[in-house]
């Protein structure tokens, strides 16, 4: 996540459509998901850290908040992915 993406609506959705690129050319689920996520014990562990100042730990948040909408999108593709008909 870039400055530039706080005016951009569509960076999540573009990132997420990157990870799902990932998955159709065959890459593991889980490790995707992985990837994209940031587990909420690792944002409490950066926020005990005290070396860290307030405009900072809002930034840690807001990527936080980032990564839960991409790791959303990326699931709803996924979702819709498997709700289609194969074609054989």
């Amino acid at each position: 996540m870039t400055a530039r993406d706080d005016f951009d609506p569509l960076a999540p959705q573009r990132e997420a459509a990157f990870f799902y690129g990932l998955f159709l050319r065959g890459h593991d689920i889980d490790t995707l998901r992985q990837d994209i996520d940031v587990p909420r014990t690792m944002l409490e562990k950066w926020m005990r850290a005290h070396d860290f100042e307030a405009s900072f730990r809002e930034n840690l948040h807001r990527v936080y908040a980032y990564r839960k909408q991409v790791l959303a999108i990326f699931d709803g593709l996924i979702s819709n992915e498997q709700l289609q008909p194969r074609l054989q």
